[in-house]
């Protein structure tokens, strides 16, 4: 029960980028704007997680800092696309290509330096109940947080004015141009939140999932969370169904591959088996399960035509320039 419990905390903990980086660009995608630069602003705030955390000695700054540059360097697509109207496409790739080589020579200095992790809660007498105990109440505060973000979004999405107004402009920009409706700045701060929970996602890979800094680390997970939010048919409950099952996914191969079989050598025939099998698949293989899945989602999602158009902004990724 304890090795369960366990697998589930790290399930739990692989997860939580993925949500917070899929949340975060759904919000900017509701507004009509294809930021395909997750994975680039995800590596930023890693590394300056990382490098704010251990200069300062707080994980907390580090978070602090992985939010503020994720956000800024948002900025930089929102002023590309949003206010010289580039194809947002194009500056998203570039954007992500920018991130991975700059976080590399930012982080030269950290590689191999002892990180600060965030503690995870412990609450006395809570936490020491019996399985429910560590998965419920023993969490990373970031865990937590990434919950509230879901419901936080879902509510401010469909249950307010200005959520309402948020869709609006990503399905049809120019009619609410047209009601007066200010598209460009509601834009702005929409790519501006999702860059801040890119750069919280890639904070806890740095100070809570494997605190240290190694270049590349956030390994093609911001393409996970654009494809989750697809996944998810732009809602966000649905988000947090599917990162879970990504991070189920990411973690069950690591398990398999970790396996020793000679634990599993006086169990019956169909147990012993299967669990071989298993472990006679290629180590590479399993490693690309998170991937080839995301692939297999993809294209199963694309043979509805209708799911995909119903909650699709009619308006993504396409340029306003108001009238002048």
């Amino acid at each position: 029960m304890d090795i369960a419990v366990n697998i589930l905390m790290t399930v739990a903990t692989a997860a939580t980028p993925l949500l917070i980086a899929a949340i975060g660009e759904l919000v900017a995608e509701r507004s009509g704007v294809l930021n395909l630069g997750v994975e680039g602003m995800m590596i930023m705030g890693a590394v300056g997680g990382f490098g704010a955390g251990y200069l300062t000695g707080s994980p907390w700054i580090g978070l602090l800092a992985a939010i503020a540059l994720g956000a800024v360097f948002s900025l930089l697509f929102a002023f590309l696309t949003l206010t010289i109207a580039t194809n947002q496409v194009a500056t998203g790739l570039s954007l992500t290509l920018l991130g991975l080589g700059l976080s590399g020579m930012m982080g030269t200095s950290f590689v191999g330096l002892p990180g600060e992790r965030l503690p995870n809660l412990y609450i006395p007498m809570v936490t020491d109940l019996p399985v429910v105990g560590k998965l419920l109440f023993g969490q990373d505060p970031i865990f937590y947080l990434s919950i509230a973000l879901t419901a936080g979004v879902a509510w401010f999405l469909f249950r307010t004015r200005t959520g309402l107004t948020l869709r609006s402009i990503g399905d049809s920009h120019g009619s609410a141009h047209a009601l007066g409706i200010h598209v460009i700045r509601y834009r702005y701060l929409a790519v501006m939140f999702g860059g801040a929970c890119a750069g919280l996602a890639g904070g806890h890979l740095s100070l809570v999932y494997t605190p240290q800094w190694v270049e590349n680390m956030s390994a093609g997970r911001g393409w996970i969370a654009l494809a989750l939010v697809v996944f998810a048919s732009w809602r966000p409950w649905r988000v947090l169904i599917g990162a879970y099952i990504f991070g189920l996914i990411w973690i069950g191969q690591l398990h398999v591959q970790a396996i020793d079989l000679q634990q599993f050598a006086g169990m019956p025939w169909i147990v012993y088996k299967p669990i071989e099998l298993l472990k006679s698949v290629p180590t590479q293989f399993l490693s690309s399960l998170p991937y080839l899945a995301t692939v297999v989602v993809l294209v199963l999602i694309s043979r509805n035509k209708r799911l995909t158009m119903m909650n699709t902004p009619a308006s993504l990724g396409q340029p306003f320039v108001p009238d002048r």
